[in-house]
C-alpha cells in the first residue's frame, strides 16, 4: 500500500492512502462549501438592497461564521492527522474562537426565525423594527453577547483547572483541550442543555404563532406564510444539527484517550454530519429558496450572462 508522508518536528508521519483519501475527499467537500459561500457573500456584499434588510444581514452573518467554523476545523483536522503539536495557548486561543463562532450559530438562527415570525404576525411593526439601526446593534450585540457568554464560562473552568507547565507545553490541537476534569463535562453538559431548551422554545412559539397565522392568513398571504412555517422547520433542524455538534466532544473523548486514528476517524464522520450538513442547509434556505436573492445569485454565478437574471435584479433595485 502507498503512503503518503509529511515530515512534523523532525520525524516522519506515515499516512496510508485510505486515510489520505479520506483527507482529499474533504478538501473537496470544504473546498466546494467555501466556494458556494463565498459567491453568496459577494452576492450580498454588492447589493444595497441585501445590505439594507436585517433579514440578509443574519444570513449573510451565518455565512461569514460558518465559513470561519469550517475552515478553521478543517485546518486542525489535518493537524490532528499529521500529528503536528502547536503551542498550547495558540491551541486555547484557537479552540475559543471556534466554540465562540460555533455557539454563534445556533443563536442567529433564533434571531432568524423571529425575524419570520415579526414579519409575518407583525407585519405593519416590522418595517421600523427592522430597518432601524439602533435596534439591529442591539440585536446583533445580544446574538455575540449570548455567544460569548457560553464559551466564557467554559474558559473559566479550564483556566481554573490548569497548571503553567501545562500551558506552556505543546500539544495537538482540539476541542476537547478545553475539557480538563470531569466536572467541567457535567457543567458543560448542563449550560448546554439549558442553552438548547431556551433556544428550542422560542423556535416552537415562533412556529406556533405563525401556524395561526398561516390559518387566518387571506389568500395572497398564505404562500408567504406557508413559506415562512418552512423556513422555520428548516432552521429548527439545521439548529438541532448544529447542537448535536457542541456535543461531539462527548463523543470523541473516550477515543482521543485510548486511539489517536481512531479519534481522528471519529471525528471525521462527525466533521461531515454535524459541521458540513447543518452548514449546508443555510445557502439553501436563503440561496435557493430566496427568489430575489437566488436571482442575483445566478447572474454572479454566471458572470453575468444571463440577461432574465439582470432584468430581474433591475426590477429589484427599482422596487
Amino acid at each position: 500500500m502507498q503512503n503518503s508522508q509529511v515530515n512534523v518536528s523532525s520525524r516522519t508521519v506515515s499516512m496510508n492512502a485510505p486515510t489520505f483519501a479520506k483527507l482529499v475527499i474533504m478538501q473537496v467537500l470544504v473546498g466546494i462549501f467555501l466556494y458556494v459561500n463565498c459567491l453568496m457573500i459577494f452576492t450580498f456584499l454588492k447589493k444595497e438592497v441585501f445590505r439594507g434588510d436585517t433579514r440578509y444581514i443574519l444570513f449573510a452573518q451565518t455565512l461569514f461564521v460558518d465559513s470561519a467554523v469550517m475552515l478553521i476545523t478543517d485546518v486542525l483536522m489535518i493537524w490532528g492527522f499529521y500529528l503536528l503539536r502547536i503551542h498550547m495557548t495558540y491551541c486555547v486561543i484557537t479552540c475559543v474562537v471556534v466554540a465562540v463562532l460555533k455557539s454563534c450559530t445556533p443563536v442567529t438562527l433564533v434571531a432568524m426565525c423571529l425575524e419570520r415570525y415579526v414579519a409575518i404576525c407583525m407585519p405593519l411593526r416590522h418595517a421600523g423594527i427592522t430597518s432601524s439601526t439602533r435596534i439591529r446593534f442591539f440585536g446583533f450585540l445580544i446574538i455575540w453577547n449570548i455567544s460569548c457568554l457560553f464559551t466564557l464560562l467554559t474558559f473559566i473552568a479550564f483556566t481554573a483547572e490548569t497548571s503553567p507547565e501545562f500551558m506552556s507545553s505543546y500539544v495537538i490541537c482540539n476541542m476537547e483541550i478545553l475539557l480538563v476534569k470531569e466536572w467541567q463535562y457535567n457543567a458543560r453538559g448542563g449550560i448546554l442543555l439549558i442553552f438548547f431548551l431556551m433556544m428550542i422554545s422560542v423556535m416552537v412559539f415562533t412556529y406556533i404563532k405563525i401556524m395561526i397565522a398561516a390559518r387566518a392568513a387571506s389568500s395572497e398571504k398564505k404562500k408567504s406564510t406557508s413559506k415562512g412555517l418552512r423556513t422555520v422547520l428548516l432552521h429548527a433542524v439545521q439548529m438541532l444539527l448544529c447542537m448535536v455538534q457542541l456535543l461531539t466532544p462527548y463523543i470523541e473523548l473516550p477515543f482521543w484517550k485510548v486511539n489517536i486514528m481512531v479519534f481522528n476517524n471519529v471525528r471525521y464522520s462527525n466533521l461531515i454530519m454535524f459541521i458540513i450538513v447543518p452548514r449546508c442547509l443555510s445557502p439553501l434556505i436563503y440561496g435557493l429558496r430566496d427568489e430575489k436573492f437566488f436571482a442575483v445569485l445566478r447572474h454572479y454565478a454566471v458572470c453575468g450572462l444571463i440577461g432574465f437574471s439582470q432584468h430581474y435584479i433591475n426590477k429589484i433595485e427599482l422596487n
